[in-house]
């Protein structure tokens, strides 16, 4: 258990190497694969977001090219991300499963719009995995094309302004954070996967009162 733990935050950690190592380039490329593609959904998000933003306030990178640049690319994304659900979403549903696929995630998905309907698309912006799905979700459902734009551009630009400008505040607000930046990390990802947490406590509390009690002897 200790063990799993240690390597579970040097991989957070990592991400603070990876924003050093992939540049502008790389965050770019990994925003659109989280958002776009299916296979992204192991990507970090939040985390690697908040940490670019950390880095643009110590002058490392520039946070209005972050800020413009990601939200172009989370937005294309959610884009690609809905075509594919379009000409081939009903179809994942009865693919297999693979190292890089889940059904599972797609039905997670599928669930969360049934259950916001178009407004998934912002709110997924702020659940793992849910936001790389809830796109060819709404692709296969059929959501309308330009209601489904108007709610990606919103979600889109909300998550970033809100990942990369709030780690730019914090980063001017805190000097030397970035000495401290797994601690940062690891109340994103917990802060993240907060309403994932919550919808499997609802779930489960609802399945505890929807089953009959069992009679006494």
């Amino acid at each position: 258990m200790i063990e799993k733990l240690i390597e579970f935050l040097r991989e957070l950690h990592d991400v603070k190497s990876l924003v050093q190592t992939v540049g502008y380039l790389g965050l770019h490329v990994i925003v659109f694969a989280e958002t776009g593609l299916l296979v992204g959904f192991f990507l970090p998000g939040d985390s690697l977001l908040v940490t670019a933003g950390i880095f643009a306030a110590n002058g490392d990178l520039n946070v209005w090219i972050l800020l413009l640049g990601l939200s172009l690319a989370a937005i294309a994304g959610d884009q690609t991300g809905y075509l594919i659900g379009r000409k081939a979403g009903k179809a994942l549903y009865s693919r297999p499963d693979s190292m890089l696929f889940k059904k599972k995630h797609l039905q997670a998905a599928h669930d969360f719009y049934e259950k916001y309907g178009p407004k998934t698309i912002v709110l997924a912006r702020f659940v793992p995995i849910i936001r790389t799905f809830a796109p060819t979700v709404a692709g296969a459902a059929e959501m309308e094309y330009r209601k489904f734009v108007t709610f990606n551009v919103v979600g889109g630009i909300l998550w970033v302004f809100s990942t990369v400008g709030g780690g730019f505040l914090l980063g001017k607000a805190i000097p030397d954070l970035d000495k401290h930046i797994h601690k940062i990390i690891v109340i994103v990802v917990f802060l993240s996967i907060l309403p994932i947490l919550y919808e499997g406590w609802k779930h489960r509390k609802g399945a505890r009162s929807a089953s009959p009690e069992t009679p006494g002897a």
